[in-house]
């Protein structure tokens, strides 16, 4: 069983910068990686993915221009930096994986990813 545990979130205004963490229990080098978020009364939405070996991504057409996955796997940790927030930006952010090497179409939906943190508060003011 792998457990994530998400850091880096808190309130930033807007146009503002924050560096979200997600550090895997065990080894990431077979993992694929993913942020979610969601918004209060919204669904959980697909924002980021990356392969286990750093060398694929995915990102959401909404933040692909703001937003960067990256990985460290020595130090079993996957990134989100995330630049120019906006308030609709606000959401509690999950990192999720699945032992696989590759990035599948299935990685937007949140029934592929077999591991999820507990989530890290982001807020943007306006």
């Amino acid at each position: 069983q792998v457990q994530l545990v998400e850091s880096g979130g808190g309130l930033v205004q807007a146009g503002g910068s924050l560096r979200l963490s997600c550090v895997a229990s065990e080894r990431t080098f077979s993992l694929t990686v993913a942020w979610f978020r969601q918004a209060p009364g919204q669904e959980r939405e697909f924002v980021a993915a990356i392969s286990a070996s750093g060398g694929t991504t995915s990102t959401a057409d909404s933040v692909k221009d703001r937003f960067t996955i990256s990985r460290d796997n020595a130090k079993n940790t996957v990134y989100l930096q995330m630049n120019s927030l906006k308030p609709e930006d606000s959401a509690v952010y999950y990192c999720a994986a699945r032992s696989a090497y590759y990035i599948s179409t299935l990685v937007r939906t949140t029934a592929w990813h077999d591991y999820w943190g507990q989530g890290t508060q982001v807020t943007v003011s306006a």
